[in-house]
C-alpha cells in the first residue's frame, strides 16, 4: 500500500521533499493555469510538527513570488519565430496576412526560410506580400488523405493560385458527372488516389462508401479514391487550380464547414420557418458567415439569442457573424433557393439586449467609427460589443491596427479582446493616457520598431 502511495502521489499530486524539489511541480501547475494551491496537513501529525513546516511552506511560496515578479515570457509568435530560430513556418493564409499586419511579426517572418500554407484557399494579394519570405508553398489536401496532396511553389504575381502537382505516392483525377477524366481547362471533381488515401469514417459505413469509392483508373487491387466535392481544373502546364465546392462545404479561416449543419440548428430553433447560411465575402480578407431567416409571422428575433443558442450546439467557429431577416427567401424558377440573390448585410445594424447610447467622447466616437467601418455596420452603440456584432480574431486585429493609427496610440491587441465594448475600451485607453511615463515607454518602443521597419523595407527594395 506504501508503494502505490508514492507512485500514486509522490511528484504528482503532492508536495513531498524540500521547498526546492518541490518548486518545479508548483511552476508546473503555474503553467496549467493553476493559481492556488491547498495543503492538508491533518494526518494525526503532532500539532507543534505541523507549525514548524510552515517555514517551509513560505520559502517554496517566496520562490514562487519570485519567479512570478520577473518580467513574463513571451510567447507571441514573433518571439518564438526570434527564440527558436524558425526556418520552416506552416499556417493558414488567413493567419499569415493576420501576422504580415504586425509590424514586429513580419520582421520575424522575413527570418524565416520556406513558408507552407494550406487549409483554405489563398489569395492572391496575399501572395504578393509573402515576397518578403524566399520560398512560400501553396499546400493542398483534405484529412481524409492524409492532409497534404499537391502542393506548389508561389512565385510571382499570379491572378489565381494553384494548388499545384500531386506529393508523391499520390494520384489527382479531375472527372466529369460520369467520371471522366476532363479535358485541360474544363472544371470537374477532384478525386485523390494514392497511400495517403485514408481506410474511411469510423463507425459510418454509409458516408464511408459514398466518399470512397474503388479506383477506376487502376489494376491496382483494392485500389480506391476519396472524392473530395472540391471544384478544379488543369491549368496548360500542368498545374491544378482549386475552383471551389460542388455542394455547399466551405472553408473559414482555415476549419472546414458544412453549411448544412449550421441550418439545421437553425431551423430547430423556435418560431424559425426557413433559413439559408452562406459564405460572404466582404474583402480580400474578410470572409463572414451570414444566416438568412425566415421566422413565423415575420417576427424579429434577437441576434444575440440566436448566437447563444447555436453555441451550444456548434463550435464558435460556426456561428454566423450575422442574421438577416426576409419576408421570404428568394428562388430560382426551378423553386431552389437562389443563393445568388441574396441581399448583401451592408448595414445591418445587429440587435443587442443593450438599449443603443451613442459614443459621446471623441476616443468614443473615434472607436465607433472604426467599429463600423470594419464590421461594416451603420451604427456602433457605446455599450455595443465587438464580437456580438459579428466580429472576429482577425477582424479585430483591424481594428486594433486602425485604431493605433488614428489616436496615435500603440497597445496589445488583447486589450480589444478584454474591453470589447466602447465604453470599456475607451475607458482604459483613457487610463492609458494618464499612465504618462509607462505609455511615453510604449510610443518610444512602438516608433522604434516602425523605424526599423521602415530601413528594413528599404533594404530589401
Amino acid at each position: 500500500m506504501l508503494r502505490e502511495a508514492v507512485d500514486r502521489y509522490f511528484k504528482n499530486c503532492g508536495l513531498f521533499g524540500t521547498p526546492e524539489s518541490c518548486f518545479p511541480f508548483v511552476e508546473k501547475l503555474k503553467s496549467l493555469g493553476v493559481d492556488e494551491i491547498a495543503c492538508i496537513m491533518d494526518f494525526g501529525i503532532p500539532t507543534d510538527e505541523v507549525l514548524a513546516s510552515f517555514e517551509h511552506l513560505n520559502r517554496l511560496k517566496e520562490l514562487s513570488s519570485e519567479k512570478t515578479s520577473e518580467e513574463p515570457q513571451d510567447y507571441s509568435t514573433p518571439a518564438q519565430i526570434f527564440r527558436h530560430k524558425v526556418t520552416h513556418f506552416q499556417c493558414t493564409p488567413s493567419l499569415a496576412g493576420m501576422l504580415l499586419q504586425d509590424p514586429e511579426a513580419e520582421k520575424a517572418l522575413r527570418t524565416i526560410k520556406t513558408m507552407l500554407l494550406g487549409g483554405e484557399a489563398f489569395p492572391p494579394a496575399l501572395a504578393e506580400q509573402l515576397q518578403i519570405v524566399p520560398k512560400v508553398i501553396n499546400m493542398y489536401g483534405p484529412t481524409e488523405t492524409t492532409i497534404w496532396s499537391t502542393s506548389h511553389e508561389v512565385k510571382g504575381k499570379d491572378a489565381s493560385i494553384p494548388i499545384g502537382r500531386p506529393i508523391a505516392n499520390t494520384e489527382i483525377y479531375i472527372v466529369d458527372g460520369n467520371f471522366q477524366p476532363t479535358p485541360i481547362g474544363v472544371p470537374g471533381e477532384l478525386l485523390i488516389g494514392g497511400a495517403g488515401v485514408v481506410r474511411g469514417y469510423l463507425n459510418r459505413p454509409e458516408l464511408t462508401n459514398e466518399r470512397f469509392i474503388p479506383n477506376p483508373f487502376t489494376a491496382q487491387a483494392g485500389a480506391r479514391l476519396y472524392r473530395t466535392g472540391d471544384l478544379a481544373r488543369y491549368l496548360h502546364d500542368g498545374t491544378i487550380e482549386f475552383l471551389g465546392r460542388l455542394d455547399h462545404q466551405v472553408k473559414l479561416r482555415g476549419f472546414r464547414i458544412e453549411l448544412g449543419e449550421i441550418e439545421a440548428a437553425l431551423r430547430g430553433q423556435p418560431q424559425v420557418r426557413e433559413c439559408v447560411v452562406v459564405l460572404k465575402q466582404f474583402g480580400p480578407d474578410d470572409k463572414r458567415l451570414v444566416a438568412y431567416l425566415v421566422t413565423e409571422g415575420g417576427v424579429k428575433l434577437k441576434p444575440i439569442e440566436l448566437r447563444k443558442a447555436l453555441k451550444d450546439k456548434l463550435p464558435e467557429y460556426m456561428v454566423p457573424g450575422a442574421f438577416v431577416f426576409l419576408p421570404q427567401l428568394p428562388l430560382t424558377p426551378n423553386g431552389k433557393i437562389d443563393r445568388k440573390a441574396l441581399p448583401d448585410p451592408e448595414g445591418i445594424r445587429v440587435a443587442t439586449e443593450t438599449p443603443f447610447a451613442p459614443a459621446e467622447t471623441s476616443v468614443e466616437k473615434t472607436i465607433a467609427q472604426i467599429w463600423q467601418e470594419v464590421l461594416r455596420l451603420q451604427q456602433v452603440g457605446l455599450n455595443d460589443n465587438f464580437f456580438d456584432l459579428g466580429g472576429n480574431s482577425l477582424l479585430a486585429v483591424q481594428a486594433h491596427a486602425r485604431i493605433c493609427e488614428t489616436l496615435k496610440l500603440d497597445f496589445p491587441v488583447i486589450k480589444l479582446f478584454q474591453n470589447s465594448t466602447v465604453a470599456a475600451l475607451a475607458k482604459f485607453l483613457g487610463e492609458q493616457r494618464t499612465e504618462k511615463p509607462a505609455f511615453t515607454s510604449v510610443q518610444e518602443r512602438a516608433r522604434r520598431q516602425r523605424q526599423t521597419f521602415t530601413a528594413g523595407s528599404t533594404n530589401t527594395k
